[in-house]
């Protein structure tokens, strides 16, 4: 198995400038209604505009589905050095949302909100 996370996200441009600079990698695809970035050998994270799934999806979604101010996900990366990439997504104009710290569940994680409100987690391996 391969998993690909798919957030959508309002501009496609600008989040994958965002993701560009946090993951410091270049998309492997980028093309109009996707940005894929290659996470680990096996997984992924896509960049889709909302535009892009309600195409797909239509009639059975529509825009009423989508309420941007709230946070739909939650990205979990498990990376050295989470403070750098902590530092890069606040320098990209993510809303940090708690710094660094030991959790109660054996890790030490940072999160923040990229600009389409999703929570990106970064936990110290």
């Amino acid at each position: 198995m391969n998993p690909m996370f798919i957030l959508y996200v309002s501009n496609q441009e600008i989040s994958t400038s965002f993701y560009k600079t946090v993951l410091s990698a270049e998309p492997v695809l980028h093309v109009p209604g996707m940005t894929e970035f290659k996470l680990s050998e096996q997984s992924s994270l896509g960049l889709m505009p909302y535009s892009g799934i309600q195409q797909l999806l239509s009639p059975h979604l529509d825009s009423a589905d989508f309420d941007v101010s709230q946070a739909k996900a939650e990205l979990y990366l498990q990376v050295k050095n989470a403070n750098e990439y902590l530092s890069r997504a606040q320098e990209a104009r993510a809303k940090l949302l708690s710094p660094l710290q030991d959790r109660d569940w054996g890790q030490r994680v940072g999160y923040c909100l990229d600009l389409d409100g999703h929570v990106i987690a970064f936990a110290e391996i």
